[in-house]
């Protein structure tokens, strides 16, 4: 079905081959993120369903022109939504559910959101009042909303109920299907375009390299937001007309609930998770894993013990280094038998000078930032560049810095060559040069912290920094100068930060005060003298 060139195509083609076939599973423990009973939908269920709430849209006034904001957790309807979306050729909008006024605001604005869909949650009371607020001071955007509760000012959603009154779709698949969300190095997200076509070549990267079929029960945990979500999962999803079983990150006994009664064979985790399953042999031995064969991994280095481990164990972990904008790496067992050198290295594809055996959408090449010379040999850092079909146009009101010349998307990763064939076959990570914390898989831009942190009364100078946590990868730190005088302790500074109704995941966990920030000559602070005093 790789031929197909539109998502909406990709499901109606799925509906119309295995229409009786179970698609779609909710979380068995979905009430505890939203309304409404787990329900499990077969791919003619997901089609009417689809153009239902397709129809429902039409009525409310959104069509080609609309930019449709999404906020829910991981359950049908997001799905839904994102899909219905297609069938009537709107752009879909979504943000992760920890984001708050702060994210919420700046995004709708940005994006110029025509509708926002969203929900009451029970792990945010506030959530229908926060968005409303939201949308009387940013746009004139209308709330539309799902589940049992709503707001006065929104329009209820339907699933399940009505018919499609739609004409056939016209959409291309140089049509922009989301505008998903990254962290920014100036403090603020910066938007990231994606159509059809790209988010295709994206999903058929994966399911070549990890081999997916229509015979595969994949288990998604991560937000159906970006690309690890939907170019990970939801599109190979699609691809394949396999099987997608949803699940509201993190809740451990539930996800290893799901691999054993689900009889998952692929999912996603992030580092730290397999790190605490390897070490906990005992829990292991209690949960099925019989039918998992693969588990991705990426976001933070792999750990070489931990990929071995769980491939002595019969799993093969998948190392994945990839971005919102579409840059792409994978190291897989059949290019990397070797578990730890798969930890370690991704294999060098898009280079005409080596033949790998298998196709790969993109070209690489890796640049020395202060030459501006492509770098040929090995141990000499440099930042990874893409071109090809997975990567974006540039970002929303872009100035095209985000590319060079060659027309190469500049990752802000820094990366360098290795192995001992010549030329060099590999790629090793050394790096991020953009100022990025990743924490649990999620990116926070240090300059947003400093920004809002740098605002109390009492900070002088702040510098956010990640350092090292052996659960979530990495967490948020401050070195703060104080004003002279002031001693700020840290839960003065979370409160500050909470007022401005930020994401919690972003808050700072760790504090210390310093007379000074270090600089280098030409003024700038250099933070790889803060991550080692922590390190």
């Amino acid at each position: 079905m790789t031929e197909l060139l539109t998502i909406n195509e990709l499901l109606r083609a799925n509906a119309k081959d295995h229409p009786a076939t179970t698609a779609l599973i909710d979380a068995p423990n979905r009430a505890s993120w939203f309304s409404g009973q787990p329900r499990r939908l077969s791919w003619q269920e997901i089609d009417a369903e689809v153009g239902a709430l397709a129809s429902q849209f039409l009525e409310l006034g959104l069509g080609s022109e609309s930019n449709v904001g999404i906020q829910l957790p991981n359950i049908n309807e997001l799905v839904l939504t994102l899909l219905a979306c297609t069938r009537i050729n709107a752009i879909a909008v979504p943000f992760p559910i920890q984001h708050r006024q702060h994210e919420l605001a700046y995004g709708i604005g940005a994006a110029r959101i025509t509708a926002m869909v969203t929900g009451a949650r029970p792990d945010r009371p506030d959530q229908l009042d926060s968005v409303a607020e939201v949308l009387a001071t940013v746009s004139d955007a209308q709330m539309l909303t799902f589940g049992e509760a709503h707001h006065s000012t929104s329009s209820p959603l339907r699933v399940g109920q009505g018919i499609e009154r739609l004409a056939p779709s016209r959409a291309s698949a140089d049509d922009i299907f989301t505008i998903c969300w990254t962290s920014g190095t100036t403090g603020t997200p910066k938007g990231v375009p994606r159509s059809h076509a790209m988010w295709l070549a994206a999903a058929n990267f994966n399911v070549q390299g990890i081999g997916l079929t229509d015979k595969d029960r994949i288990l998604c945990p991560f937000p159906l937001v970006n690309m690890a979500g939907i170019g990970g999962m939801l599109c190979p999803w699609l691809m394949t007309g396999s099987q997608l079983v949803l699940h509201q990150p993190m809740d451990l006994p539930t996800f290893l609930d799901q691999m054993a009664n689900e009889q998952i064979t692929y999912t996603v985790a992030p580092p730290p998770v397999l790190n605490m399953l390897l070490r906990n042999e005992a829990l292991l031995d209690q949960v099925d894993l019989s039918h998992i064969r693969a588990i991705a991994s990426g976001a933070a280095p792999l750990d070489p013990w931990m990929v071995k481990g769980w491939q002595d164990r019969g799993i093969e972990i998948v190392n994945i280094f990839g971005s919102n904008e579409g840059a792409a790496l994978m190291s897989t067992k059949a290019l990397v038998p070797d578990p730890e050198d798969r930890a370690r290295f991704f294999p060098r594809l898009g280079r005409p000078e080596l033949d790998w055996g298998v196709q790969t959408p993109n070209e690489t090449r890796l640049m020395d930032l202060e030459t501006g010379q492509e770098i040929l040999e090995p141990g000499h850092p440099g930042e990874l560049r893409f071109r090809g079909p997975t990567v974006f146009d540039g970002y929303l009101d872009s100035d095209g810095e985000e590319f060079d010349e060659a027309g190469y998307y500049r990752t802000g990763d820094l990366f360098e060559l290795a192995g001992d064939d010549t030329p060099p076959r590999f790629y090793r990570f050394v790096d991020r040069a953009k100022d990025i914390i990743i924490r649990g898989g999620m990116n926070i831009s240090a300059a947003e912290i400093e920004a809002l942190v740098g605002s109390h009364e009492s900070v002088l100078e702040v510098a956010a920094v990640a350092y090292p946590d052996v659960d979530l990868g990495e967490r948020v730190g401050l070195f703060v100068v104080p004003v002279p005088g002031e001693s700020p302790e840290l839960g003065g500074l979370i409160d500050h930060m909470r007022t401005s109704d930020v994401a919690s995941y972003k808050l700072p966990e760790r504090l210390e005060l310093l007379d000074a920030l270090p600089r280098n000559p030409v003024g700038k602070v250099v933070k790889g003298e803060l991550r080692e005093r922590w390190a």
